[in-house]
């Protein structure tokens, strides 16, 4: 009789202990929810940008293949900056497939706005994101449905707040006051951005930097999604709303979240070869037509359009 007494008491404290383990974590749930809606309600910035005529219907990021302009700003005082950085994400959610183009910044290619050629990271600084997502879409010949934009100069506010970023250097070099010595190194933000920028001491020039770039921004999320950076969301989500625009809402990141999670496991990264050379003393990537039809023909198959498109 003791023993099932004991049985029913230790069954009801399991029972209590595990409603309220499950009632904190709802509690605390509720708290990241509203904390990371809030950010992104303030990272949300929609522009204006005459309809695509490469796209017909408006995307529906639940069951359309898409893109994301990643732009990498480098915003200064008094300087309105740069795109220091593009990357376009070609998202099919069928496939739960991501593939990604880093476009370097020096390639030479029509400024959509502008009636002239130039380096194709001079749109954003003519035209700010309208601009840049308008050349984009018309140099890879492809919709540019939405754009993240990253401002780098407060990107050590991200690294920082989820505790610094491991990488894999390949390349041992110095800039300014920091070493990066070859190997597993762990950065803090300041680190992280200076890590980032450098492209002049590397033989692989832009191409180095981008792998670089890579490196921090896969870092962060990885750490950000770790349970160790939990506590710490606030600061995350702070610094997020702080430095990071976008034109998707709230809804369509958690759809994307929901229906692409695995998606991130499988990205392919796609090289674009260029050709380095000098117009009036200014230095340019040339991309050969037949190396631009490749890279739209692959990013047009990943969102089943078709090459006539």
């Amino acid at each position: 009789m003791k023993t099932q007494k004991r049985k029913k008491k230790w069954v009801k404290i399991t029972l209590i202990t595990l409603l309220v383990l499950f009632l904190s974590f709802g509690i605390y749930s509720y708290s990241v929810y509203k904390s990371f809606k809030n950010a992104v309600d303030t990272m949300h910035q929609p522009i204006e940008r005459k309809q695509s005529d490469k796209r017909q219907e408006p995307v529906e990021v639940k069951k359309d293949p898409f893109t994301v302009l990643m732009l990498g700003v480098d915003e200064r005082q008094g300087d309105k900056g740069r795109s220091d950085s593009m990357i376009v994400l070609a998202v099919n959610p069928q496939k739960q497939s991501v593939k990604m183009l880093s476009i370097p910044r020096d390639t030479r290619t029509e400024i959509v706005g502008k009636g002239k050629e130039d380096k194709i990271n001079h749109a954003y600084a003519f035209g700010g994101v309208p601009m840049a997502m308008d050349t984009v879409e018309n140099f890879l010949d492809i919709p540019i449905d939405y754009y993240i934009q990253i401002n780098m100069e407060g990107f050590k506010d991200i690294v920082d707040a989820v505790g610094g970023v491991t990488v894999q250097n390949d390349l041992d070099f110095t800039v300014g006051q920091y070493h990066f010595a070859k190997g597993n190194i762990t950065l803090n933000g300041d680190e992280a951005l200076s890590y980032s920028r450098m492209r002049h001491e590397d033989p692989r020039g832009d191409f180095g930097r981008q792998e670089r770039q890579r490196q921090i921004i896969q870092a962060v999320i990885k750490e950000g999604a770790s349970l160790s950076t939990l506590t710490n969301f606030s600061d995350i989500f702070s610094a997020l709303g702080k430095n990071v625009k976008t034109n998707l809402t709230f809804d369509q990141m958690a759809a994307i979240q929901k229906n692409d999670k695995t998606a991130g496991n499988s990205i392919e990264q796609i090289e674009i070869k260029e050709t380095g050379t000098k117009i009036n003393k200014i230095y340019y990537g040339l991309v050969a037509p037949e190396e631009k039809q490749r890279v739209q023909s692959e990013l047009k198959s990943q969102l089943e359009l078709s090459n006539s498109n």
